[in-house]
C-alpha cells in the first residue's frame, strides 16, 4: 500500500508573535525600511515552510504568504489594479528599466520599455489599494474591504470595469515557490481560482456583468500557470470556494469551459473547495478537468461518499478531516473510522489535509503556558492540526507507527476528559434557558412610540454625531493595561489611570462638539476578548493571535462551557464617564452573535443554544447600564450578517435565532431607553428584513468605502428606524475632507427621511492616533452643521 499524501492548503502569515504586523506597521510608519521588511517576510515563510516540512507533509503551500490579503495579492499579480492606485506607482523614484517598482525577477531590455501592468505594480501600490496610503506615492481612497465568506477574516473587494484587462503584472507568488524549491521543499502553490476571483469583486460602472470578463482574465491565468510550472511547480492548488454556494446557471456553466482553457500539461491542478458542502455544484466540480478535488469534510461530512462515488477513477480526493476554523482537538478515532472506507476504495488517491486554509486559527498550542491543562488538553492550533493530518495518514497505514498509536491514544483521553469535564455544563444555565418566553425579546411599544419619548428626553439637533465607540489606545493606555496584567501596576492605580484616559476623551469630544459622547473604551484590550474575560464558560490564551485583515490581530476567546454573567461588566466605567457630562454618554457593549462568531465557539451544541447564554448575560449588563442612568445603549453586532449560512436554504433557521438573540439581549429596557446597534463591511440587501426586525433604535453602518451603496438596500427596504451611514473610512489614515462627508449625507438624505439620519465615522477609531482623530471629527462635526443650516434655509 502506497503511503497517502498529506498537504496544506495555507499557513497563518502573520507569525506567533504577530512579528508581520510589527513590520508593516513600522515600515508605514517610516521606521523601517523596505528592506527589512522584505527580510521579515522572507524569515517567517521559511521558517513556515521548515516547520510543515518537519511535520511530515508531503506538500507544502506556498502562495498563502500576503503583505495584506491573498485577494489584494492576486488582483496585484493579474494587473488589475485601480488606476487611482496604478498612476501613483509610477512616481515612486525607481530606476527606468528596473524591476524595483514590481519586485519581479524578470529582465526589462530598455529604459524605453513600453509601459505594461508590471511597471505599475509595487508593494507601495499594494498598500495604497489597502489603506489609501503608503510610505511612497500620493494618497487616494481604499478600495473596499468585506468578510471573507463566512468567516472573520477580511478581503479587499477587486474593482472591475466593463473594459478591464489583465495581464501577469506582480510576481511574488512565482518567486516564492521558486524561493521554496531552491530550498528543497515539495511544494504546492494556492491561487484563487478565476470564476471564484470574479464572483468576490464588484462591479464599478453600471449596464455590466462581471461574468463578462472572463474571456479577458484567462490568459493571464494561464500565464501565471505557465509562470510556476517554470518555477518548478508540479501541482497548483487552485481554490474555488464558491462552488460550496447557490450559484446562478451562467457561473455554474461557466466551470466547465473555464478549466477546459486552464488545463495546462506542466502542471496538475488540484481544484479546492471549502466551508460548505458542493451540493447542487457536485456534478460540476467532479467532472472538471482536473487532477485532483479537495472538499470540506468538517463543514459537510454528508458530502463524502456522495463526491467518492462520483469521482472519476483517475482523480485525487483530498479529504479536509481537520478543522481548519476552530481550535478543538480531532477526534483521531472517529476520523479514522471515516476515512477507512475512502481508503480502501481510493488507495493512493486518497490525500488528507485540513477542512481549508490554517489562516484562520493560531499557530502554535504549546506556547501557551497559562492555559488550565485540561482545556489544554482539548485544543489544537496550526501547527498541532498538521500534526494530526500527518498522524491521520500514519493511523491508516496497515502497521501504524507507534508515535501514532499513542496520539490516538491521547486523543481519546481529550474526547473523553472533555465529554465528562464538570467545568462544561452550569445547570442554572440551562434553567434559565429553558424559562424564555416570546415576550422576553420585544420592546414595549413599537419604534414611533419610543423614539417620541427618547427624543424628548435626548433633546438631540438634526443630523446628530456620534462615533461608534473606540478612541485611539495610545502607547501608555497599552502600557498601563500590560503593566497591570504584569502585576507592576495596583488596580487602584490602573483604575486611575484608566478614568484620566476616559475624562480626557470626554473633554475632547465637548471640545469637538460632538451630540452623543462615548467614553473610549481605554479599558479593554477588545471588543469580544474584554466581555469573554468577565464571563464564566470562557477562556483565554496568551498568544492565540488570528490575522483579522492586514496589521489587524485579534485574539479570540475560547468559548468551552456553559455562558454566565457573574458580576456587572461595564457599569462603572459608563457612570463615571456620564458623571463628566450633561451631554448623553452611551453604554458600550458587544452583541450576542459578534461575541458567538469572533470566538472559537464550542462545537458540542448548536451555536443557537449558545447565542441564547450570551444574550441572557448581556441582558442583565444592559438593565444594569439603565438602572445607572445611562440613556443610550449600543450593542454592535457587526457579525450579523458574517454568520449567515452559505447556503440560502439555512438562512430562515438561523436569522431567527441570531434576532431572537439580539432581542433577548436589548428588550429588557424602558421605552425612553435608546438601543444602538452597529454594522460594518457587509453586503445587507439580502437581510435588510432581519436587520429590521433586529427592532434597535438606531443602527450605524459602514458607508464609505462603498461610496454609499450599502444605503440602497435601507432605500429599497424603506428601512423604519433612525440609520448612520459611516461618512468616512476609519481604516484609512486619510483626513475626509468636509465637503466630501456633507456629499454623502446629503445622497443619504435622498434616500431616507433626514429626521432619521445620524452622523458618525463607519466603525471605531481605536487604531487611529489622535491628531488624525480629532482633525477628521472637527471636520464631520463642520459637515453635520453645514447639513443643519442647509436643512434650515431649505425649510
Amino acid at each position: 500500500m502506497h503511503p497517502i499524501l498529506t498537504h496544506n492548503l495555507g499557513f497563518p502569515r502573520i507569525g506567533a508573535d504577530r512579528e508581520l504586523k510589527r513590520a508593516l506597521e513600522a515600515y508605514w510608519r517610516g521606521d523601517l525600511s523596505k528592506e527589512a521588511l522584505e527580510d521579515t517576510g522572507r524569515t517567517l515563510r521559511r521558517r513556515h515552510w521548515q516547520q510543515q516540512a518537519d511535520a511530515g507533509l508531503s506538500w507544502i503551500p506556498t502562495g498563502d504568504f500576503a503583505w495584506y490579503d491573498q485577494v489584494l495579492t492576486l488582483s496585484a499579480t493579474l494587473g488589475n489594479v485601480p488606476v487611482r492606485h496604478r498612476a501613483e506607482a509610477r512616481n515612486t523614484g525607481a530606476e527606468p528599466g528596473s524591476h524595483s517598482e514590481c519586485g519581479c525577477s524578470e529582465p526589462i531590455d530598455a529604459p524605453e520599455a513600453p509601459e505594461g501592468p508590471c511597471r505599475q505594480v509595487d508593494l507601495d501600490t499594494l498598500f495604497r489599494m489597502a489603506r489609501g496610503r503608503a510610505p511612497t506615492g500620493a494618497a487616494s481612497s481604499a478600495c473596499e474591504m468585506t468578510k471573507w465568506f463566512d468567516t472573520n477574516y477580511h478581503y479587499l473587494v477587486p474593482e472591475f470595469h466593463p473594459d478591464q484587462t489583465f495581464e501577469l503584472s506582480y510576481r511574488q507568488i512565482i518567486d516564492e515557490t521558486r524561493e521554496a524549491i531552491a530550498l528543497g521543499h515539495q511544494v504546492k502553490p494556492v491561487i484563487l481560482g478565476p470564476l471564484s476571483y470574479l464572483w468576490l469583486g464588484k462591479e464599478k460602472a453600471d449596464n455590466f456583468d462581471r461574468l463578462s470578463l472572463l474571456e479577458a482574465l484567462l490568459p493571464a491565468y494561464q500565464q501565471l500557470l505557465d509562470a510556476l510550472a517554470d518555477a518548478g511547480a508540479k501541482w497548483v492548488q487552485i481554490d474555488e470556494p464558491i462552488l460550496v454556494l447557490d450559484l446562478p446557471a451562467a457561473w455554474q456553466q461557466a466551470f466547465e469551459p473555464t478549466y477546459h482553457r486552464l488545463q495546462n500539461r506542466a502542471v496538475k491542478l488540484l481544484l479546492a473547495t471549502y466551508f460548505g458542502a458542493l451540493g447542487e455544484n457536485l456534478s460540476t466540480a467532479v467532472q472538471l478537468p482536473v487532477a485532483g478535488l479537495h472538499i470540506d469534510a468538517v463543514r459537510a461530512p454528508e458530502q463524502l461518499l456522495n463526491v467518492v462515488d462520483r469521482l472519476p477513477v483517475h482523480k485525487v480526493l483530498s479529504v479536509g478531516i481537520i478543522d481548519g476554523r476552530n481550535i478543538w482537538r480531532t477526534d483521531l478515532r472517529a476520523a479514522r473510522e471515516t476515512l477507512a472506507e475512502l481508503t480502501e476504495r481510493l488507495g493512493e488517491r486518497l490525500w488528507l489535509a485540513p477542512s481549508c486554509s490554517l489562516l484562520h486559527v493560531p499557530v502554535d498550542l504549546k506556547r501557551e503556558q497559562a492555559l488550565e491543562p485540561e482545556l489544554k488538553s482539548w485544543l489544537a492550533f496550526a501547527l498541532q492540526k498538521v500534526d494530526e493530518v500527518v498522524t491521520l495518514a500514519q493511523l491508516l497505514a496497515p502497521e501504524p507507527a507507534p508515535s501514532a498509536l499513542a496520539a490516538l491514544e491521547a486523543s481519546d483521553q481529550s474526547v473523553r476528559s472533555r465529554r465528562e469535564s464538570r467545568r462544561v455544563h452550569n445547570p442554572a444555565v440551562q434553567e434559565r434557558l429553558s424559562a424564555i418566553s416570546p415576550t422576553d425579546s420585544q420592546r414595549q411599544s413599537r419604534f414611533a412610540q419610543r423614539s417620541a419619548k427618547q427624543q424628548a428626553l435626548l433633546q438631540l439637533p438634526e443630523f446628530p454625531t456620534t462615533t461608534i465607540g473606540s478612541f485611539p489606545q495610545t502607547d501608555d493606555i497599552r502600557q498601563a493595561r500590560r503593566a497591570y496584567k504584569q502585576g507592576q501596576l495596583s488596580e487602584v492605580e490602573y483604575r486611575n489611570r484608566m478614568r484620566q484616559a476616559i475624562a480626557d476623551a470626554i473633554v475632547r469630544q465637548e471640545q469637538l462638539g460632538l451630540d452623543v459622547l462615548v467614553h473610549g473604551e481605554a479599558e479593554r484590550n477588545d471588543m469580544v476578548e474584554y466581555f469573554g474575560e468577565q464571563l464564566d464558560g470562557y477562556a483565554f490564551t496568551q498568544f492565540g493571535w488570528v490575522q483579522s485583515y492586514g496589521s489587524r490581530c485579534v485574539k479570540p476567546p475560547i468559548i468551552y462551557g456553559d455562558v454566565a454573567r457573574p458580576r456587572a461588566m461595564t457599569t462603572q466605567w459608563a457612570r463615571y464617564a456620564q458623571s463628566l457630562s450633561r451631554r448623553p454618554v452611551k453604554g458600550m457593549l458587544t452583541g450576542p452573535i459578534t461575541m458567538l462568531f469572533w470566538s472559537f465557539v464550542r462545537n458540542d451544541q448548536p451555536r443557537s443554544v449558545t447565542a441564547r447564554q450570551i444574550a441572557l448575560a448581556l441582558r442583565d449588563e444592559v438593565k444594569d447600564l439603565e438602572t445607572s442612568g445611562i440613556q443610550i445603549i449600543q450593542i454592535d453586532e457587526p457579525a450579523l450578517r458574517e454568520g449567515l449560512p452559505l447556503k440560502r436554504k439555512d438562512w430562515g433557521e438561523y436569522l431567527d435565532w441570531a434576532v431572537e438573540a439580539f432581542r433577548l439581549s436589548a428588550s429588557g429596557v424602558n421605552d425612553e431607553t435608546q438601543i444602538h446597534t452597529h454594522m460594518c463591511y457587509s453586503e445587507f440587501n439580502d437581510i435588510i428584513d432581519a436587520i429590521a426586525a433586529l427592532d434597535a433604535d438606531v443602527i450605524t453602518i459602514e458607508t464609505s468605502r462603498s461610496q454609499g451603496e450599502l444605503l440602497d438596500a435601507f432605500e429599497q427596504f424603506s428601512y423604519p428606524n433612525d440609520i448612520g451611514p459611516g461618512v468616512y473610512d476609519i481604516h484609512s489614515p486619510n483626513v475626509p475632507p468636509v465637503e466630501a462627508m456633507v456629499t454623502l449625507m446629503e445622497q443619504a438624505a435622498q434616500r431616507l427621511p433626514k429626521e432619521r439620519l445620524w452622523v458618525n465615522p463607519d466603525c471605531g477609531l481605536k487604531t487611529r492616533g489622535w491628531a488624525e482623530t480629532e482633525a477628521a471629527l472637527a471636520n464631520m462635526v463642520s459637515a453635520a452643521r453645514r447639513l443643519r443650516e442647509r436643512s434650515s434655509d431649505a425649510a
